[in-house]
C-alpha cells in the first residue's frame, strides 16, 4: 500500500500565527482544501477517508448534497441568518420536525432549549437547571467522563490533563466510578446508591447524575443496558435528575437517533449538539421534561442561541429518520466494523488489543502505550483519518459519517489492518 505524496503542503502560517493549543493539525499534518461525503482531499491532491467525522459534527457527511442545496437556496432567498432567539420561520420548522420525526414516535416529551452553538453550552444550561430546579448544589459526573471545557462542564469531567486546564478549583461535584471501572465484579450502581443513602459517605443529595452512555472520549466505554436502566431507577427513587450527554452518541451514532433507546430510559435532561446541526454548523440542544422548565425569561442566553442556517440544515437532515432504514443501515456497517475489528485483534496478540464500541463508534483499546498514536499516524501516511481516545489516548478511534458506503468502509479498515501489521512486525524486528 502506497504512502502519500510525500510533499505536503507547509503548515508554515500556522506554526507561526496560530496559538500552540491546537492539536488536530499536529495529528494531521497538511493543508485540506475540499471535502465530500467521507472524504477529504489537501491542497497536493493527496485523497483522504474519513473515520473521524469532525469529532462525530458530521454524521452526514462532508457536504451533504441535500443539505447543501436547502441552505444554499435558503441564502439565496435571504433567508433571516442570525436572530437570538426570536421566532424565525426556520426555528419553526425544525420544531415542528423534530417534534413529529424524533420524539413523537419514540413516545417522549421534552421542550427544547436552543443554549448556544456546542456541547459544553448544552452541558452547562443543564447543570444550571438541574440546580435550580432542586435547589442543591453538588452533581454527580464519573470515571473517564467528557462533558466540555467550560467550567462547569469541567467539573463532571474526569480526564486530570483537561481539568488541569481550568486553572481554578472545580467544585460542586462527585465522581463516582462508571460501569466497569472497577472490574467486572464490582457493582458501581450500589457503590452509588450506598453513597446518596449513607449518611455518613461524606455525599450531600445530589442535584442531578450527568452520564454518556458511552464514553467516546473517555475511552470508549459502554455502560450496560442493565446498569443504565438501574441509574435510572435509583434517580427516581431519590429525587434526582438524570441528564444523558448525548452531545457525541446522539444523532444515530450508535445506530438508534438517541444512545439510550436500547436501555428504554427517559432521562430527565438530554443534551445534544455536534450532529444536530446536520451540515457540521454549530447547534445545540437541550431537552428538558416539561416540568422541569422553570427558567425565567432570558435567565440563561447567548448571542449565538439562533443559528437559523444551521436550523436549515438540521430539519432537512430529520428526513434520515423518518423510517428505521437508516437505523439499520449503521446496525449493519456496525457489524462490519466489528467484525473487521475483531480479526485484527485476533491476527495480532502481542498488541494486546480489546474491540470497544457500538454502531459506528467503535475502537481498538491496546495495552501498549503509545501503539495506538502510532498506528493513527500511520494510517494517516496512508490517507486515513483516524484519532484516539482515552486519557492516555490508548484507544485507535473509528468513527466514519454514518453514510459512508460499504466500500468506502471496508478500504479504510483495510488500511488500518495493514498499518497494525506493519507496526506489529517492527516491534517484533525491535525485539
Amino acid at each position: 500500500m502506497k504512502l502519500l505524496d510525500p510533499s505536503k503542503p507547509s503548515l508554515h502560517v500556522f506554526d507561526t500565527l496560530e496559538s500552540e493549543v491546537r492539536s488536530y493539525c499536529r495529528s494531521f499534518p497538511t493543508v485540506f482544501s475540499r471535502a465530500k461525503g467521507y472524504k477529504l482531499w489537501d491542497t497536493a491532491g493527496n485523497e483522504y477517508i474519513d473515520f473521524f467525522a469532525g469529532a462525530g459534527a458530521l454524521n452526514y457527511g462532508h457536504n451533504n448534497t441535500a443539505l447543501k442545496q436547502k441552505l444554499v437556496q435558503y441564502i439565496q432567498n435571504d433567508g433571516v441568518s442570525h436572530s437570538l432567539d426570536m421566532a424565525t420561520e426556520a426555528k419553526e420548522q425544525f420544531l415542528e420536525r423534530f417534534q413529529k420525526v424524533i420524539l413523537q414516535p419514540r413516545g417522549l416529551s421534552y421542550k427544547v432549549q436552543f443554549p448556544g452553538p456546542t456541547g459544553a453550552n448544552s452541558v452547562e444550561s443543564a447543570l444550571k437547571l438541574a440546580r435550580k430546579v432542586t435547589g442543591r448544589s453538588t452533581v454527580v459526573g464519573f470515571t473517564n467522563a467528557f462533558h466540555g471545557m467550560t467550567l462547569g462542564a469541567l467539573s463532571v469531567t474526569g480526564n486530570k490533563f483537561k481539568r488541569r486546564g481550568a486553572g481554578v478549583p472545580l467544585h460542586h461535584s462527585v465522581s463516582m466510578p462508571y460501569d466497569g471501572y472497577l472490574g467486572s465484579d464490582v457493582d458501581t450502581i450500589t457503590y452509588l446508591e450506598s453513597c446518596i443513602a449513607d449518611t455518613g459517605s461524606g455525599i450531600s443529595l445530589p442535584a442531578a447524575v450527568i452520564v454518556e452512555t458511552i464514553q467516546g472520549e473517555g475511552g470508549i466505554n459502554e455502560a450496560s443496558i442493565g446498569w443504565l436502566q438501574r441509574l435510572e431507577k435509583l434517580c427516581k427513587a431519590s429525587g434526582i435528575l438524570l441528564i444523558v450527554d448525548d452531545v457525541q452518541m446522539g444523532c444515530g451514532r450508535t445506530g438508534t437517533f438517541f444512545s439510550f433507546e436500547q436501555a428504554g430510559i427517559k432521562p430527565d435532561i438530554i443534551c445534544l449538539s455536534k450532529s444536530i446541526g446536520g451540515y457540521g454548523l454549530p447547534m445545540a440542544l437541550t431537552l428538558i421534561a416539561p416540568e422541569l422548565d422553570i427558567w425565567e425569561p432570558g435567565e440563561h442566553n447567548g448571542t449565538f442561541r439562533g443559528n437559523n442556517l444551521a436550523f436549515i440544515t438540521a430539519a432537512e437532515a430529520l428526513r434520515y429518520w423518518e423510517s428505521e432504514q437508516f437505523t439499520n443501515e449503521i446496525m449493519a456497517k456496525g457489524d462490519i466494523l466489528r467484525s473487521k475489528l475483531l480479526e485484527i485483534t485476533k491476527s495480532f496478540p502481542e498488541l494486546q488489543g480489546e474491540v470497544r464500541g457500538r454502531g459506528l463508534m467503535q475502537g481498538i483499546a491496546f495495552g501498549i502505550s503509545g501503539l495506538a498514536e502510532r498506528i493513527c499516524e500511520r494510517v494517516f501516511s496512508k490517507g486515513l483519518i483516524m484519532e484516539t481516545s482515552g486519557t492516555d489516548s490508548e484507544v485507535a478511534k473509528i468513527m466514519p459519517p454514518l453514510v459512508i458506503d460499504e466500500e468506502g468502509l471496508r478500504k479504510g479498515l483495510d488500511i488500518l489492518e495493514q498499518s497494525v501489521k506493519e507496526i506489529a512486525h517492527e516491534m517484533k524486528e525491535q525485539k
